[in-house]
This record gives C-alpha cells, structure tokens and sequence, in this order.
C-alpha cells in the first residue's frame, strides 16, 4: 500500500537561511582612509598684512581629548618657520610661540592637504636705563623684568633676568616693565605699551647712585683693609653689608648711615645719596 504523504501543517518550519559571514573588508578600508596621516602645513605671520616669519618659531600639536592625567597630549612638534607634519584626521589644538609672542587655536584636520596660517599680532620691545641727566648706567648693574599689564595683584612674570638691549618678542599689548639698578633698592617701574609689528625702545631712569666707600684714617688716605661694612636707612634698616678694604654698591637717592668695623672698633658716618655719576664715601677712623 503507498505510504500516506506528510501533512504539510504538521512538518516543522524550515530553518532561516544561514546569514553570508560579516566582511569587514570595507569598514577596514574607510578605517584606513580616514585615520592614515594627512600632510599638515603650518605657517604664522607677525601681523595680518605681515610676511610668513622664515624661523625662530616654536609649534605644538595637542590632542583636543585629554589624556589619564587630564592634560591635553602632545601628537607633534616643530621648530621650523613653516611646519610640515602628517596627523589622522581629526581635531587638534596648534600653539605657536615666537619668542615670548604666543598664540593658539583650534584645527581640524581633513583627508588631502591641509594648511593653516597664524596671526600672532606681536612686537618687540628692547629696555636700557640711565641716570637722571643721560649718566650712562654700566650694563653689568642692570637688569630687566617684565609682566603683564593690569593690577599688581594679578600681574603674572613673562621674562626676568633680562640685559640692557637685550630684544624681547611679546604679544602687542601693555605690560609692566621693572628696571634693577645693582640689586639693593634702585628700582623703577612703568608701564610700556608694545604696538604689532613695531620694535619700542625705551629707557628708563633712575634716582640713584654708584656709591664705594673705605675706612681711611685721614682724608684721601689708603684703605684700610679687612673693615665689616653695613649700610642702614635713615629708619635703621639695614640694606647692605660686605666685607673688604673698597666695597661698593648702588643706593637709591635718600640718607644713609654707614658702620665700618674693624676688630672691635665701630666707626661710623652719615651720607647722602644723590642722583649723578659714581661717588666715594671716606669714613674717618678719628670719627666714631
């Protein structure tokens, strides 16, 4: 007899065709587009209308996502005038410096060439001091500090230690200049404003004076050798000691009391400090 046919409801649902394997071919290949290295050229420029700066420039190249310490990663540096690196695509932070003038800004970077021009609106500024009355000042006693314009409580260093002469490279804007006359109390300050493309000199003048001192036991007499020097204000403040036969050093103008020991003997004088050109002061053995 012929076997009975299957009942068509009652056989189990066929299984789904099997799924063709994932191919990752394509999503490998845009990966590779768009994260290989692009050429990535940088330039910066002192003023809008300026010409490319040749060198001298520092730039670097941040990760816009911080890293595990929360600081943005450095990707890449250059120390050339016009920068050539190769970065993925993406976003990134560009500072350029070019000697103390600085600037920064954001970048994206796309597939192909990519090339980015800074304005960094910067000046120069070149410091030396005199005397009131143009008495040169030796280089050797002078220095120079500079900060930010604004109150003194929020002033910030931008450069210390500088030379007389010495060329500075800032952003265009005000800043508070400090001019040291030997390293005791001969200080002035003021405010100086460096304009984009422009080099400022300035000078700055002081009250003060070079002043030498020796014990001696007449007038114009040899210095005595081996005398323990201190210098004090008029309100007893003591502002400079040394050790010698000739010591010398720079004093604001002003009245001054000085003390010259030697052993066990003090011998004093009191002086007068004045604007002018270097000055000797004798202290008298005979005067006590």
């Amino acid at each position: 007899m012929p076997r009975p046919r299957p009942d068509p409801d009652a056989l189990p649902a066929s299984p789904p065709p099997a799924a063709a394997p994932a191919t990752t071919e394509a999503t490998d290949a845009i990966a590779a587009v768009t994260s290989a290295p692009q050429s990535v050229v940088l330039t910066a420029r002192i003023t809008q209308d300026g010409a490319p700066i040749p060198d001298g420039l520092v730039w670097r190249i941040f990760d816009t996502k911080p890293d595990a310490s929360g600081e943005l990663a450095l990707v890449a540096k250059s120390d050339e005038g016009s920068a050539k690196v190769e970065l993925p695509p993406g976003e990134y932070v560009v500072h350029v410096a070019y000697g103390r003038a600085q600037t920064s800004e954001t970048m994206a970077v796309v597939s192909g060439a990519n090339e980015k021009s800074f304005v960094l609106e910067a000046g120069a500024l070149r410091l030396n001091s005199a005397v009131t009355g143009d008495i040169a000042i030796p280089a050797n006693l002078l220095t120079f500090d500079i900060f930010t314009g604004g109150d003194e409580a929020t002033r910030t260093v931008i450069a210390e230690g500088l030379l007389p002469n010495d060329i500075v490279t800032l952003n265009a804007g005000t800043y508070h200049i400090v001019s040291h006359f030997g390293s005791v109390n001969a200080v002035v300050r003021a405010d100086l404003r460096v304009e984009p493309g422009q080099l400022t000199d300035a000078t700055l003048y002081h009250h003060a004076s070079q002043v030498s001192f020796k014990l001696v036991s007449e007038a114009g007499g040899e210095a005595i050798a081996d005398v323990e020097w201190t210098v004090k204000t008029a309100d007893g403040a003591t502002i400079f000691s040394d050790l010698g036969a000739f010591p010398s050093t720079v004093l604001a103008i002003g009245d001054y009391l000085v003390l010259a020991k030697q052993g066990e003997q003090v011998f004093n004088r009191e002086f007068q400090v004045q604007a002018g050109s270097a000055r000797e002061i004798e202290v008298l053995t005979t005067a006590h």
